[in-house]
């Protein structure tokens, strides 16, 4: 089994990947670091793990560990994923990796040079709602795309939460723009050209909290609303000329929804719902990853799907700032 350690006691690790990973096929958590010591102990203890630092470079150092985990907040991501390959190990870092695209091309080296797997966390990717959606597109279900449209937003005023704290890499862009975005660039295979953005900031915490944002693709538009302060929604609906496709719960499914797709004809007569059951797609991430990390092969999200991504995020900054549209 490939052992994994977590770095941090952060809720992602706590509710999603720490289970995910111990019903995976391949792996086991192995140990767990925090910079309190007694806080890993007693995350330790709840989930079984054997093992529990009171420094994350105490993990790094153990031979007892193939695969690190990082859930730090965004701002100590790329740090800690460069010390973690520079260590030997294979790396899986919460998105977003990094808060400018620049900031990865000394991930990209860290990973050459110790000839390990280093991936950004988008477990949406291996959702095969997701990959049922690409087959749709590609195959002309809806005819010609012509718009995209999609929703993220949640309702956190907390000061204490990273979300809101932008040394940390807080905001609402970074920390769900990034959804719609990676979800359309990867059922349709494209990048977008240029980008415009409206957003507001709440002057108590300096993050992002409520942005309005578009981006030209060839051929089609996506535009959608992400927001820290509103109420609890998602949504992602692709739209031809001869039908659209919606997703009831596209980030978290089984979470804000359902896990399904429907997809809907041109009069809006006839539908067709395909329903995932049982799809974790924190599981499917974890297995993934520690496949690629042995050699299969498969697909996995890489370290220059990353720079693209992110340079769609940095657009939409400048273009918040400029007030007009921004080239990717």
């Amino acid at each position: 089994m490939f052992r994994w350690g977590i770095l941090s006691t952060a809720l992602i690790a706590r509710e999603q990947m720490i289970p995910a990973i111990q019903q995976s096929d391949n792996g086991v958590v192995a140990a767990i670091a925090s910079r309190d010591g007694e806080r890993a102990r007693a995350l330790a203890d709840r989930f079984g793990v054997p093992q529990a630092f009171g420094s994350y470079d105490e993990l790094l150092a153990s031979a007892e560990i193939d695969g690190i985990y990082i859930p730090l907040p965004t701002s100590h991501h790329v740090e800690w994923a460069i010390r973690a390959a520079d260590a030997g190990k294979h790396v899986l870092v919460e998105k977003p990796l990094a808060l400018k695209a620049a900031d990865i091309a000394p991930v990209i080296a860290a990973r050459d040079r110790n000839r390990v797997l280093v991936c950004e966390a988008f477990m949406v990717t291996h959702h095969p709602q997701w990959v049922k959606v690409a087959e749709l597109l590609r195959g002309g279900a809806i005819g010609r795309l012509r718009h995209v449209q999609g929703a993220f937003s949640y309702y956190n005023v907390d000061p204490a939460n990273m979300r809101n704290i932008a040394a940390l890499g807080g905001g609402a862009l970074p920390d769900i723009g990034v959804y719609p975005v990676v979800t359309t660039r990867l059922v349709t295979g494209q990048e977008p050209a240029r980008v415009l953005a409206s957003i507001r900031r709440d002057p108590r915490f300096g993050t992002d909290v409520y942005s309005v944002l578009r981006a030209e693709f060839e051929g089609f538009d996506l535009t959608f609303y992400v927001s820290t302060q509103m109420a609890d929604r998602q949504a992602m609906v692709f739209h031809g000329d001869r039908g659209f496709i919606e997703v009831a719960s596209p980030f978290n499914a089984g979470l804000y929804d359902d896990h399904r797709v429907t997809l809907h004809d041109a009069s809006h007569q006839a539908m067709t719902t395909l329903r995932f059951p049982g799809a974790q797609q924190y599981r499917l991430e974890a297995d993934a990853f520690v496949r690629a990390a042995r050699g299969s092969g498969e697909r996995v999200f890489t370290l220059e799907e990353s720079i693209l991504n992110q340079k769609v995020i940095d657009a939409f900054f400048r273009a918040g700032d400029s007030g007009g549209w921004e080239s990717v």
